[in-house]
């Protein structure tokens, strides 16, 4: 049987994409967050020097990995309480969203229960195992039926909106009256741009499994993380999930059966990166520096910027048909993504990433403000 899948969303981009690679000074390609800095030096000697890896890897991660990853959620996330028992190394953290409703047990009649305007693959996973998708703007959507599983994306994407600490425990409190299970996607969390979060010491954007969230108590919580964006580590496949030690425990026990192994030398690379502060406070200043430029030059040439509290997008509009304003980008030479890849709450706005070298965003800076 066919899967109900979509089309996938960039394809339809290729129209736009050649107009743009056709400018005079070349593209620039704010249309997808992949990294374009060199992996830290220290993650890549680190990668070298584990690379005798003869024998299978663990699927649960070695012990000293599961222990750093508890030990940055205490020092990063408040979250003090993490037990290395339910720490899980993935293959990105795209993976684990795809697979999580399959991976879980949920088929026909369970439903996936995601954010209105959300990364498509929460759509995918739930799709994939065979259940209900459902994007939705707030809980009180919900009557007696419940999802089974609530997806929450904290700094969004393509939003870039943060939950507070007040509204995460809400969500906690209603999932665990109705024994719904959630899944928190936080992958932006070391990118925060409010005001007083700049400081490289202070913490990251709210976690679910922070204490002043749910209390210390982590049953029917995960969190979904990626070293792809704060570490450049896209090309590693380098995250994890942590919260219940007993879903964590289900998780493990499925994927020794399908072999979803992390190589032995990325969960090295993930040991050492989460232990250094140094190497992600440097790459979140430059990408800082990256959007003191680019957004004051998109709201000189007429656009409105929403959210974009935290991570590597500006979330912008001109009020109008998002693929109209990713041709009219186009026209100069820059490639956007448009608002509808995430949802029909998107369709007036297109999602501009930081995610070009410092030369290209001055190119499109230069482009924006001469128009």
């Amino acid at each position: 049987m066919a899967l109900d899948l979509p089309d996938f969303p960039w394809d339809s981009l290729a129209a736009a994409k050649a107009k743009a690679q056709g400018h005079p000074d070349g593209i620039v390609d704010l249309s997808v967050g992949t990294p374009v800095d060199p992996t830290p030096r220290l993650l890549q000697e680190t990668l070298a020097e584990a690379a005798d890896a003869h024998g299978y890897p663990q699927v649960w991660g070695t012990p000293p990995l599961r222990e750093a990853i508890a030990g940055w959620y205490a020092r990063r996330r408040n979250a003090t309480g993490v037990n290395p028992d339910g720490v899980l190394p993935t293959i990105g953290s795209k993976e684990l969203v795809a697979w999580l409703p399959t991976l879980l047990g949920l088929g026909s009649g369970d439903v996936v229960a995601f954010p209105e305007v959300a990364y498509p693959t929460y759509d995918v996973g739930a799709r994939l195992a065979g259940a209900t998708p459902r994007p939705m703007r707030n809980l009180t959507e919900f009557g007696p039926e419940v999802p089974k599983l609530l997806w929450l994306n904290s700094p969004g994407n393509p939003t870039g909106q943060v939950l507070p600490v007040e509204h995460l425990a809400k969500v906690v409190s209603w999932a665990r009256e109705r024994g719904v299970i959630v899944a928190s996607d936080e992958c932006y969390a070391e990118l925060d741009w409010r005001e007083g979060a700049a400081s490289p010491g202070n913490l990251t954007a709210p976690s679910i499994l922070d204490d002043r969230v749910c209390g210390g108590d982590h049953t029917g919580l995960l969190s979904v993380y990626s070293l792809s964006k704060q570490s450049n580590l896209a090309g590693y496949r380098a995250s994890f999930v942590a919260g219940d030690p007993a879903i964590v425990g289900r998780l493990v026990e499925v994927r020794k059966h399908a072999g979803m192994i992390v190589p032995r030398p990325v969960q090295r690379v993930l040991e050492v990166a989460v232990g250094d502060d140094e190497h992600v406070a440097a790459q979140k200043r430059v990408y800082a520096a990256r959007r003191a430029m680019l957004r004051p030059a998109l709201e000189k040439a007429g656009w409105r910027i929403d959210h974009s509290d935290a991570g590597l997008y500006l979330w912008a509009t001109q009020g109008r048909p998002c693929r109209e304003s990713v041709a009219d980008l186009a026209e100069l030479g820059i490639l956007v993504a448009p608002g509808d890849f995430y949802g029909r709450a998107g369709e007036a706005h297109v999602r501009i990433a930081l995610t070009a070298t410092d030369e290209r965003i001055q190119a499109a800076v230069t482009r924006l403000t001469t128009i």
